[in-house]
């Protein structure tokens, strides 16, 4: 499968288990393949800003719900419900600086493989063309 594609801000939650305040994602700008990647637009009430900065713990959410996007567009596409994932564990994580509100994050989110329910992945973090943070993530993903 190779496509590209936009989904605006307006239609995310359709993708995305997540709801306000707690999204962390504006919009998926691409599927392709193994890949997606997505923008976000930190807002300064984001409940992940704290002391003026976006914290690790939300580039690691971004970097899930951008793999969670990329799952609910799989399950759009084929007619079926979205599923729920949940990140199972975190490893290799690098953080290199965090971004303030205002910032874009552009994310980039690799499959590396999927085994039954549980999948593991790459995801990128970067801002300005400047990486943030990295780390791979295994995800369960509740039964279709």
């Amino acid at each position: 499968m190779n496509i590209k594609m936009i989904v605006p801000k307006e239609e995310i939650l359709k993708y995305i288990p997540q709801r306000q305040p707690f999204v962390m994602i504006d919009s998926l700008v691409n599927v392709e393949d193994d890949t997606v990647s997505s923008l976000f637009e930190i807002p300064v009430e984001n409940p992940m800003v704290k002391e003026g900065y976006f914290r690790e713990s939300g580039l690691i959410e971004n970097i899930a719900q951008t793999a969670a996007a990329g799952v609910g567009y799989e399950c759009i596409s084929n007619n079926k419900p979205v599923v729920i994932g949940f990140i199972g564990s975190v490893k290799n994580l690098n953080t290199y600086r965090l971004p303030k509100p205002g910032d874009t994050l552009e994310t980039n989110v690799k499959t590396i493989s999927k085994i039954m329910n549980a999948t593991i992945i790459k995801g990128v973090v970067k801002a300005s063309g400047r990486t943030l943070l990295e780390c791979e993530m295994n995800i369960f993903l509740q039964d279709r």
